[in-house]
């Protein structure tokens, strides 16, 4: 995804994965993360406490649901602002529209249940601070090529999708 981005919106983001808990003080070193998976999600409270902070102090969390994170990572997050709802991120938003443009939200990249994709966001202040993608396993789109064997067009669909994320993230702000 980073190589992506570095080659199609300019960016100069690292190539190698970095990992931080949401509870180490080491997530402030990113402005952009990451979180995926299958299943149950638990936060501590101060797990909680320290995404809390971490979002509202201008960091960026892209939720990318691999299938079965739904309920749990609602119920997480719900821990971490207890105030805000995930709400459906219109089309129209700029997540969608730049640096490139999806009309119709989110490609969908797998099919679990037959659903369409759905981006969900909570929003701090106005400003967009989680992006859940949701039936649609944006992250599987950015996997090598021989991992899940995606249509050409599909990878590119969610690789430009990614780069909207990053430009949120990095430079629309």
């Amino acid at each position: 995804m980073c190589r992506y981005a570095n080659s199609h919106i300019g960016t100069s983001l690292a190539t190698t994965e970095a990992t931080a808990e949401v509870g180490s003080t080491d997530i402030f070193r990113y402005p952009f993360c990451f979180l995926t998976g299958h299943g149950n999600v638990v936060f501590s409270d101060q797990e909680a406490s320290n995404l809390r902070t971490y979002l509202i102090a201008g960091g960026f969390l892209h939720i990318c649901d691999n299938y079965g994170m739904d309920p749990f990572i609602r119920r997480e997050m719900k821990k971490v602002f207890p105030e805000l709802t995930f709400q459906v991120v219109p089309f129209n938003h700029p997540i969608y529209q730049g640096p490139f443009t999806f009309n119709s939200g989110l490609p969908k990249v797998h099919q679990h249940d037959g659903k369409a994709p759905i981006g969900y966001g909570l929003f701090w202040e106005g400003r967009l601070v989680c992006f859940y993608d949701y039936e649609c396993d944006l992250g599987n789109g950015w996997e090598d090529p021989e991992v899940y064997k995606d249509p050409v067009e599909i990878r590119e669909k969610a690789l430009k999708m990614g780069c909207n994320l990053i430009y949120q993230a990095f430079i629309a702000k």
